[in-house]
Formats: C-alpha cells, sequence, structure tokens
C-alpha cells in the first residue's frame, strides 16, 4: 500500500492446487499523472499461464502511455504467439477525479460506492469477449467520476460471482481481499483479487 498515492490498495491471491506458478497476476502503477492497476488471467494452467501473464504485466510496468486503450494495444503485441490472456485495467487521474476502466475477457470489475448508513451501490465493468494476445475485440473504455471512499475491485474467474453483494464497504482493502478469496474463491482455478479504494480528498467530481 502506497500512502502517498490517490488510492489504498491489497491484494490477495491463492495458486490452484499441485501447481507451482500462478497464471493471475497484478500491476499497481503510481506515476505523476495518476495510479494504474490492472489485474492479468493467463489463460490456462501453470507455467505457460504464467508466462503470458508475465508478458503482460511487464508491458504494462513498461509502457510510458496514460490511455487504458494504448496499453491494451501494448498487452496484445507483446502477447502475441503466447496462450494469451484476458485482462481488465483502470487509470485513476489525479487532475480530473475520474477513473477509467475496460475489460478483455472474464476477469470482473466492481466499484463499489459509499452512500448513506454503509450501504454501497454497485457499478459492474462491461466486459468485451477476446482473449489480448489473439483476436481483440472492438473495445470502449468507460470513464467514472470518483469519491473519496470508493473501492475497486478486480477478481479473477477463480473468484464465484456475487463476491460484492455482502462486503462491509467500511472494512480495511486487505479485509475485503481477504474475505472475497476466503469466501467466493472456487479452489479450481488460479483465484487473485485486488481491492483498490480511492482516498483523494479534494477532488472535484461530481456525481
Amino acid at each position: 500500500m502506497d500512502g502517498m498515492s490517490l488510492i489504498e490498495w491489497s491484494v490477495a491471491e491463492e495458486v490452484l492446487p499441485g501447481q507451482k506458478q500462478s497464471g493471475d497476476r497484478y500491476v499497481v502503477k503510481s506515476l505523476p499523472e495518476g495510479e494504474l492497476l490492472a489485474v492479468v488471467d493467463g489463460i490456462g494452467h501453470g507455467e505457460d499461464a504464467a508466462l503470458s501473464a508475465k508478458l503482460a504485466v511487464s508491458a504494462l510496468n513498461g509502457s510510458d502511455a496514460l490511455s487504458p486503450i494504448a496499453l491494451l494495444r501494448r498487452c496484445q503485441q507483446r502477447l502475441q504467439g503466447t496462450r494469451g490472456a484476458v485482462l481488465s485495467l483502470a487509470w485513476f487521474s489525479s487532475s480530473d477525479g475520474t477513473m477509467t476502466w475496460l475489460g478483455v475477457g472474464n476477469v470482473a470489475g466492481v466499484l463499489l460506492r459509499r452512500e448513506a448508513y454503509g450501504v454501497a451501490r454497485q457499478e459492474s465493468l462491461l466486459l468485451r469477449a477476446g482473449t489480448v494476445g489473439a483476436q481483440l475485440p472492438y473495445v470502449s473504455a468507460s470513464v467514472l467520476p470518483v469519491s473519496y471512499g470508493d473501492t475497486l475491485i478486480f477478481a479473477t474467474d477463480g473468484i464465484r460471482s456475487g463476491f460484492a453483494d455482502t462486503l462491509n464497504v467500511n472494512a480495511s482493502t486487505q479485509e475485503i481481499a481477504r474475505h472475497i478469496i476466503e469466501n467466493h474463491w472456487r479452489k479450481i482455478d488460479d483465484g487473485l483479487v485486488l481491492v483498490a479504494r480511492y482516498v483523494h480528498k479534494s477532488d472535484s467530481a461530481t456525481q
């Protein structure tokens, strides 16, 4: 967790029993212009899946691009000739209090907006079917205003759907990530959960 950034974040993960490496990887990259977060799931299991995921992570970490579309294209180029991967990514802008996100494949994305009395309103990422490294679908990125306390969750398909339905939105990011892994990991695939809370107090975004 980087206390100087726009976000607080935590990750929890489990490897498919019997495998030495996980095909699920994540990126949290702090830049002066904002914060990049991504979760990558290499196709399949084991070493080949891990290789695809590592290449995507390397492409994201090594790129100077700030546009999610440009970052996706960078991953597409790097993963050609591999098994490929699915991924979701988000960009928190430090200048205008927005989050831009997109997803290819089945890495679920949920934004929890804290409302009165601790109730959370969910917004879900629109996922496009496809594989990064193969034929990319037409992808558009969505831009949302974010406010202090809004919480982003990315979860690979080793996590059962509905993982965000009964969460305590006042819990820490670490508590949320561990709760999801402990209660929703399917144990027939690698599982990874990345939780990031927007903690910039002076943004001027309007809901």
